[in-house]
């Protein structure tokens, strides 16, 4: 059984490791973590990821503009993306998803939430 890859793109340690520390809870996972869009965009076009958590607010390359590009890439595409963020406006919520995110979370972040989110994303459980 392969582990699953998952990449973590947030500007704040305190973030990554909140949910580095949530998500390792999950059996069989490697967690790879991105500073920002910049590092997160070069990160997942060099490598495998399973899925990916996508902070919206961050320096370089905000999340939104992450997700466009991940979906506009042939190879990564259908890759299952979360956005995070402290933005919990509905035109946020919905700005993401239309642009390609399968789930939104909002801060503060829940571990249980963001370990459903992760497994019925990555299908285990």
């Amino acid at each position: 059984m392969d582990k699953h890859r998952i990449l973590i793109v947030e500007d704040s340690p305190t973030m990554r490791q909140l949910l580095a520390f949530a998500l390792k809870r999950l059996k069989d996972v490697d967690i790879v973590e991105a500073q920002d869009g910049m590092d997160g965009l070069r990160k997942v076009t060099s490598d495998h990821f399973d899925l990916a958590l996508i902070d919206i607010n961050m320096p370089v390359m905000d999340g939104l503009k992450l997700v466009s590009l991940i979906r506009g890439e042939d190879s990564i595409k259908d890759m299952p993306i979360v956005v995070v963020t402290t933005e919990g406006a509905k035109e946020d919520r919905e700005r993401a998803l239309a642009l390609g995110a399968n789930e939104y979370l909002t801060k503060p972040i829940q571990a249980n939430k963001v370990l459903s989110v992760a497994r019925s994303l990555l299908k285990i459980g």
